[in-house]
């Protein structure tokens, strides 16, 4: 039976919220409930400034109230530095370190204030610091699948990062669909001349999406040969300078509609699942 990867980005929904600030417990006991479900990673949290993103400043401390002992999902936690990855290595229950690199001059300004020349150097330097500290990193490409910025982009641009990552000894890049920008069409051209050209690379579809184009876009995508997935419950989160305000994360209970539909294994535990899906009600209401 064909496999894939649900990813669920708990992080990614909750550093979005700039009303009030989610308790510490309230977000443990969410993760907590998501580690129950058979998820393969939790992006549960970042090790950034916490002027950048207030709502993360306690990371460290909510992995501090996790229970690891009874499950089998791995921890991702986004870096944006040097400093951060090196904060993040010190914990041996974090598996992944995510870095959020940009094929998009200006949207890697925005997003980490730094060039893309810049952002090159701290990759390798992450590269480095996962081998000594025994971590993956995941690279995300951001504006994978369009540029809203005006800057250039086109199939053989990302193609060309995505060749020069791999150089650079990237094992798992995940294209990141950041304004919801990507259509049907772009994702099966990417993803079915990328994933034949470099079988070494597990690549990821992180994907925004509206109510009404959830399904194309993830049809595309596992059709075109991916087999990873990143989801957020109820599609929450996503990027604030979206211009459409109904373009969320991919909602993780559509991608387990669709694989099941699919008769594609997810591990995915159903009962658990419910559980999580009710603490999110209660986390993002």
């Amino acid at each position: 039976m064909q496999h894939v990867k649900i990813i669920e980005c708990p992080r990614d929904a909750m550093q979005g919220i700039k009303s009030h600030f989610i308790p510490t417990e309230a977000k443990a006991q969410y993760i907590n409930a998501l580690l129950r479900v058979g998820f393969d990673t939790i992006d549960f949290g970042s090790f950034v400034s916490p002027k950048a993103i207030p709502q993360m400043r306690d990371t460290a401390e909510v992995l501090s109230k996790l229970d690891l002992s009874k499950t089998e999902s791995k921890l991702l936690a986004i870096v944006a530095n040097i400093r951060g990855a090196e904060d993040a290595s010190k914990f041996e229950e974090i598996d992944y370190l995510g870095y959020p690199f940009s094929i998009s001059e200006n949207f890697q300004m925005r997003n980490t204030g730094k060039t893309i020349a810049e952002s090159i150097l701290i990759l390798d330097e992450l590269l480095n610091i996962s081998v000594k500290k025994n971590k993956e990193v995941v690279a995300y490409l951001s504006m994978g699948f369009g540029n809203p910025y005006g800057d250039p982009w086109n199939v053989e641009i990302v193609s060309k990062w995505t060749e020069k990552l791999s150089k650079m000894g990237v094992k798992i890049l995940s294209l990141s669909d950041t304004v919801g920008s990507s259509t049907p069409e772009i994702i099966t051209q990417l993803f079915s001349n990328l994933i034949p050209a470099y079988s070494h690379i597990e690549f990821g579809a992180h994907l925004h999406t509206t109510p009404t184009t959830w399904f194309e876009k993830v049809d595309a995508a596992y059709k075109a040969g991916c087999n990873r997935f990143d989801g957020a419950i109820k599609g929450y989160g996503g990027c604030p300078m979206a211009k459409d305000d109904l373009t969320g994360n991919m909602p993780t209970e559509k991608l387990i509609s669709y694989f099941t539909q699919q008769k594609v294994s997810t591990n995915i535990q159903a009962m658990s699942f419910e559980s999580a899906y009710n603490e999110a009600l209660k986390i993002f209401s």
